[in-house]
């Protein structure tokens, strides 16, 4: 019963954030604010509340880590394959790298924050940053690879190095590291502010999915949401299964690579000469598909 009432409210809150944009309540202004709010404040405050008191060296782990750089290289090479021989090069680079580019931030970290205890959230956060480091030169490589771009690979990379959330995960630490113990007032703050951080998120992301028909390819679609929500989390399963980590590291590292399609992949499309249109299906697909999937998966790992 918790489940389906986790699902409603997920459902809810994404729908609404589609409402709210067709209905003109969330114009382009108001979108950026919002987003900025999740993006700069709630998200941030979610991660260093959940690894100011922790560990680096247990958090980050040798099997963490290793078990990260295989699901993820292994679901990408999984997806070239499949996606080797579509004719269209920017559709193919679309579908190869929003098989793998997951939504960590704004669906994957609050998630879990929301649903775990803190110290799954820390693993969590640790996570993200990892897989953040892992995708992007990943995904500029592919589409440097098959698209055809003018966009400067230097501001790509200074935008992830200026990552607000990466920023609180790397201060978390530090202060984990030489022991600072914050005021309990300010901490108290920051995890009301960090409750947000799920239905900020998805309303955000709601807010940003658009389906167009003219660009429905069934057959390539279909394998993206495929490959994605299903194949990514089943493979995670595996390794982590066989790599033998604690029951933490095991269940925020599958809801983590169990997230849809990252919107941040349909901008990555525009500026790199890829199919933006289709990746906007794909995000709009994988993102409804993975509300009920994301929900069995918090089931079976909980």
């Amino acid at each position: 019963m918790e489940v389906v009432g986790r699902l409603v409210a997920m459902l809810a809150l994404l729908l609404a954030g589609t409402a709210l944009r067709r209905g003109g309540v969330l114009g382009a202004e108001r979108t950026a604010r919002l987003n900025a709010l999740a993006y700069y404040v709630a998200l941030p405050a979610v991660v260093f509340v959940s690894t100011y008191d922790q560990s680096a060296d247990e958090l980050l782990s040798r099997a963490l880590l290793v078990g990260l750089i295989v699901v993820m290289l292994g679901t990408a090479g999984i997806a070239w394959v499949v996606h080797r021989n579509r004719s269209s090069r920017p559709r193919r680079s679309v579908a190869v790298v929003q098989s793998y580019h997951s939504n960590l931030g704004y669906l994957g970290l609050p998630l879990v924050a929301a649903t775990f205890d803190s110290g799954i959230a820390a693993i969590a956060s640790v996570i993200y940053g990892v897989l953040s480091l892992i995708q992007l030169p990943l995904t500029i490589g592919i589409f440097s690879l098959l698209g055809s771009t003018s966009t400067s690979i230097r501001g790509e990379v200074r935008r992830l190095l200026t990552d607000p959330v990466l920023g609180a995960l790397a201060v978390g630490l530090v202060v984990g590291a030489v022991g600072l113990v914050p005021p309990s007032p300010a901490i108290v703050g920051l995890d009301a502010i960090g409750t947000l951080a799920l239905p900020l998120a998805l309303i955000c992301v709601g807010s940003s999915l658009r389906l167009g028909s003219s660009s429905l390819d069934v057959g390539a679609t279909g394998s993206v949401m495929a490959l994605k929500v299903g194949c990514m989390p089943a493979l995670a399963w595996i390794v982590f299964s066989t790599l033998a980590v604690d029951h933490a590291v095991f269940a925020a590292s599958i809801v983590m690579l169990g997230t849809p399609t990252s919107v941040s992949t349909y901008l990555f499309a525009q500026e790199f000469g890829g199919d933006a249109a289709f990746a906007s299906v794909n995000v709009f697909v994988t993102t409804l598909v993975s509300i009920v999937t994301l929900s069995l998966l918090v089931v079976l790992v909980g």
